[in-house]
């Protein structure tokens, strides 16, 4: 089982802490790198080789994985991302090395997801992509009105919406790729839409444990806060006192 990680992106939202650190290296509860939780967990599902793609600082993740062996690895090499490619750009780059089914990760969540199970339902499913999805609540700090012909039909005040968003967590095929040119950007978002308009909608993986994008400052501050309940959910396992 394989698994790519996007780790190139400049962190913007999250700085002061990613001026001189990449995101996926930012600290989590004094003990972990994002990087690392992701990395053991992967370990954990049964993954033996992953390939990060790399931009911003890179040469510190390059450094901090090394050959990932510490994880129990077997081989781990690296993209670089010379600009700004979008989500799937990168693994236009790295498709003729990927296998025929993989793991699409961001380098910014956590998250106690089984990748191994969404590889097998992904393979068994037989879609091009599979999004891992999570419910999410938005609160709408106004009055919405609904209109038709210049008349109001509909008020709700501040009203409550439930929508379910991609987790940044991917079972993708290799056939997803190959209509693509490498070297030029591409969105996570072109990707499902070109699906769409062509008939083939990728697959649903509806996740309810627990989730956190890490580039939201929110969130980052959640999880530092929480980490005595929620490290051992994520690395299902007791974890070290700290030092």
């Amino acid at each position: 089982m394989h698994a790519v990680i996007l780790a190139g992106g400049k962190g913007v939202r999250l700085r002061p802490y990613t001026t001189a650190l990449p995101k996926p290296l930012v600290p989590i509860g004094d003990q972990y790198s994002i990087l690392e939780i992701i990395m053991r967990q992967l370990s954990q599902c049964g993954f033996r080789s992953v390939t990060l793609a790399i931009g911003h600082l890179g040469h510190l993740i390059r450094a901090y994985v090394g050959d990932g062996s510490q994880w129990g690895m077997e081989q781990v090499d690296f993209a670089t991302e010379e600009s700004p490619l979008g989500t799937i750009g990168p693994l236009l780059q790295m498709r003729d090395r990927l296998p025929e089914h993989f793991v699409v990760m961001n380098g910014d969540i956590l998250t106690d997801l089984d990748y191994a199970d969404l590889l097998n339902r992904h393979r068994a499913g037989g879609s091009d992509l599979t999004v891992a999805t999570y419910a999410r609540q938005v609160k709408i700090d106004f009055g919405v009105l609904t209109s038709v012909g210049g008349r109001i039909v509909d008020f709700t005040e501040k009203p409550t919406m439930d929508y379910r968003v991609s987790m940044g967590v991917y079972g993708m095929s290799a056939r997803a790729l190959r209509p693509y040119t490498p070297g030029l950007p591409l969105g996570f978002d072109e990707l499902v839409l070109d699906m769409l308009a062509q008939g083939s909608g990728p697959a649903e993986y509806e996740f309810d444990g627990n989730w956190l994008d890490i580039g939201r400052p929110d969130d980052y501050d959640r999880a530092n806060a929480e980490f005595g309940v929620l490290g051992p959910m994520l690395l299902r396992q007791r974890l070290p006192e700290a030092a």
